[in-house]
């Protein structure tokens, strides 16, 4: 499904740094959809595909680089820097939006704990760790159904709607997902 999207970003000579740029764009983008929010419920539909496109552009910068050969640290390295950017703007956003900055806080670094843990087991020589409960390929597909269903459905479990619940699911299970990363590379390490 990649591949004619991948001809024409070479053909065009869109490369692959522009690309994860522009991943970035629309994750903030989304992120002020989901402050946006908070006044008009619709804002969600917004954010959901803009998150979609976010997920589908860092699909689509590997490949163009693959393909064009120009695949590089440096190119890794500004992805991973811009995902983790993107990651934080579209939590804030979900937060800001509902007003639940304490979640939030809760929510952003359980999710920058998973992804640092991933890559520190690389710079202590093991791989990089992609497993656990929720890496960030979970993270898009979850809150892209759930705000989806957000823009439509008002439901409230324990006084909070189904963006508080998710916040507090990133939370709690990406401080855990930290934990198995950590746990594993320990364990390898000792």
């Amino acid at each position: 499904m990649l591949d004619p999207f991948v001809s024409l970003s070479t053909k065009l000579g869109v490369t692959p740094d522009a690309i994860s740029t522009l991943a970035f764009v629309v994750a903030a983008a989304a992120g002020g959809a989901y402050y946006l929010a908070g006044d008009a419920a619709l804002w969600y539909f917004g954010g959901a595909v803009l998150v979609a496109l976010n997920g589908w552009l860092d699909i689509l910068d590997g490949a163009v680089a693959r393909e064009m050969g120009t695949d590089s640290k440096a190119g890794d390295l500004l992805d991973h820097v811009l995902d983790r950017y993107a990651d934080i703007v579209i939590v804030a956003g979900l937060a800001a939006g509902i007003d639940r900055y304490g979640i939030g806080l809760a929510a952003v670094t359980g999710v920058l704990m998973t992804s640092y843990l991933g890559t520190q087991s690389q710079a202590v020589g093991l791989d990089r760790v992609y497993g656990g409960m929720l890496g960030r390929a979970d993270r898009l597909a979850l809150i892209g159904i759930v705000t989806a269903i957000a823009a439509f459905v008002d439901v409230t479990l324990a006084g909070f709607g189904l963006v508080g619940v998710l916040l507090i699911v990133f939370a709690v299970v990406g401080h855990v997902t930290a934990l198995q990363r950590f746990w594993g590379a320990w364990r390898a390490l000792s």
